[in-house]
C-alpha cells in the first residue's frame, strides 16, 4: 500500500541527493549556513519551476502555506524566508548546481543512449546552437549587449538523442557563437551539427583534425573550386553534391583539405540551402536530414524559455542568474529522466503541466498520469441558448 508521500518528494526521490553533496563540499556551499542549506535552496527554486512561481515572494507564499508539510516534502528548514533565499542565490557559487546538472546530464545521456533519430546512424549527434535572454541593462549592468540594452546567451551544446543539452555556457550577450568552439572537446566519430554563424575554418579544421564530423551551412559568398561532381537523385531534392578545396586567400591554409559540397532544396520551405561536410562517406540526402535534426535544439530554446522560469530571475547579480539557469537546466533534464525510468507517454510539457498542480498531492506518482486521459473529447450535444432566431 502507497504511504501517502507527496508527489513533489516521489520526484526529488530521482535525484543523486548523495551525489549533490559531493559538489556541496567541493565549493563549501553550506559554510556558516545555519537554517537553510544548499539542500533546500535547490529544493526550493526546483519547486518554483515545477510550480511556475513568478517572484521570491511568491515562492515563499505558496511553500509556507504547506509549513507544516515542509519535512515531507523533503526541505530540511522549517520555513522559506525570500530574503533568505536571495541571498543564498547571491553568495553561493552557481558551479555547485552546474557541476549537478552535469550528474544528471550523465545519467539522462545514459538512459536514452539507444534512442532512435530515424537516420540510420549509430554516432553520437550533436547540435551547436545559443539563444539569447534580453535584460535590463540597469538592473543587470555586468549582461553587456547593446549600448542601451543588456542580454545573457546560453550557448548550448545538445545531444539530439534525447534531446538532452551537455554542454551550456552562460555569458553576456556579446560574446560571439563562433567563440564557444574554443570551450569543447569534440569526440572523435561524432557528428556536430551548426549553423553559418560558427564557421570558422581553422576552428572547424580541428574537429576534422579530432576525427568528427560536422556538418555546417555554407556562406553565400564562399570561394572554392570543385574538383568532382557525384552522380545524384535529383527527385530526392538533392541537387548537388560536389568535392571542393577552399580558394579564398585565408580560408585556403585555415582549412587545406577537401571538403565536400551539398545543395538541397526543401519544397516545403521552398528554399534551397547549401551544407559543407567533412564527411565523405554519407548519403547526400542524409547529410540533409542531418541539418534539419539541428531544429530540435530550436525546440529545446523555445521550449525552456516558455515551460521555465529563465526570463524573469529571481536576482540580479550574475551569480545568482547563473544559479537559476543551471537549476532550471537540471529540472528539464529531471523530468526527462522521469518521463523514461517510468515509461511515461506524455510529452515532456505535458508532464510538466501536470506536476504542476500535483505537487502537494498524496498519490503515487505514477497513478497520477495513467488516471486521466488528457484528449479532450468534442460533443455534437449543447445546452447553449441561441443568441438569435431566425
Amino acid at each position: 500500500m502507497h504511504s501517502g508521500q507527496l508527489v513533489f518528494s516521489q520526484i526529488i526521490q530521482h535525484l543523486p541527493m548523495r551525489r549533490f553533496q559531493t559538489c556541496v563540499s567541493r565549493y563549501k556551499g553550506n559554510y556558516k549556513a545555519r537554517y537553510f542549506s544548499c539542500h533546500d535552496q535547490f529544493l526550493t527554486m526546483a519547486f518554483a519551476q515545477l510550480a511556475f512561481r513568478e517572484s521570491l515572494r511568491d515562492i515563499e507564499a505558496s511553500l509556507n502555506l504547506a509549513s507544516a508539510g515542509l519535512y515531507h516534502l523533503g526541505f530540511r528548514c522549517k520555513r522559506i524566508a525570500r530574503n533568505t533565499l536571495a541571498k543564498a542565490n547571491e553568495l553561493r557559487h552557481w558551479r555547485i548546481y552546474a557541476d549537478f546538472a552535469q550528474l544528471l546530464i550523465a545519467e539522462a545521456r545514459r538512459l536514452y543512449a539507444n534512442e532512435d533519430l530515424g537516420l540510420e546512424l549509430d554516432n553520437t549527434i550533436y547540435a551547436l546552437d545559443s539563444t539569447t535572454i534580453d535584460l535590463c541593462l540597469s538592473m543587470f549592468p555586468w549582461a553587456k549587449f547593446r549600448r542601451r540594452k543588456g542580454a545573457v546567451k546560453l550557448h548550448t551544446l545538445m545531444n539530439l538523442r534525447g534531446s538532452i543539452p551537455e554542454f551550456i555556457l552562460i555569458s553576456h550577450g556579446k560574446m560571439h557563437d563562433v567563440n564557444v568552439l574554443d570551450q569543447l572537446a569534440f569526440l572523435a566519430g561524432a557528428y556536430y551539427i551548426m549553423d553559418r554563424g560558427y564557421i570558422d575554418f581553422e576552428r572547424l579544421y580541428i574537429i576534422d583534425q579530432a576525427k568528427a564530423f560536422f556538418v555546417i551551412r555554407a556562406q553565400t559568398n564562399q570561394q572554392y573550386r570543385r574538383l568532382y561532381s557525384a552522380p545524384i537523385d535529383k527527385t530526392s531534392g538533392v541537387q548537388c553534391d560536389q568535392t571542393i578545396v577552399l580558394t579564398g586567400p585565408l580560408t585556403r591554409t585555415r582549412y587545406p583539405e577537401k571538403l565536400r559540397r551539398v545543395r538541397y532544396y526543401d519544397p516545403e520551405l521552398d528554399k534551397r540551402m547549401v551544407f559543407l561536410t567533412n564527411d565523405f562517406n554519407l548519403p547526400a540526402l542524409t547529410v540533409a536530414r542531418l541539418y534539419k535534426a539541428r531544429w530540435q535544439i530550436e525546440l529545446f530554446f523555445r521550449w525552456i524559455k516558455q515551460h521555465l522560469r529563465i526570463k524573469a530571475f529571481f536576482g540580479t547579480s550574475e551569480n545568482a542568474v547563473k544559479t537559476q539557469v543551471w537549476i532550471a537546466v537540471s529540472v528539464y533534464v529531471l523530468v526527462a529522466i522521469l518521463k523514461k525510468r517510468l515509461a511515461l507517454n506524455q510529452s515532456l510539457y505535458r508532464i510538466l503541466q501536470v506536476l504542476s498542480l500535483v505537487l502537494f498531492d498524496k498519490r503515487p506518482i505514477l497513478q497520477v498520469f495513467s488516471e486521466h486521459d488528457y484528449i479532450t473529447e468534442n460533443t455534437q450535444y449543447c445546452n447553449q441558448l441561441k443568441l438569435f432566431d431566425f
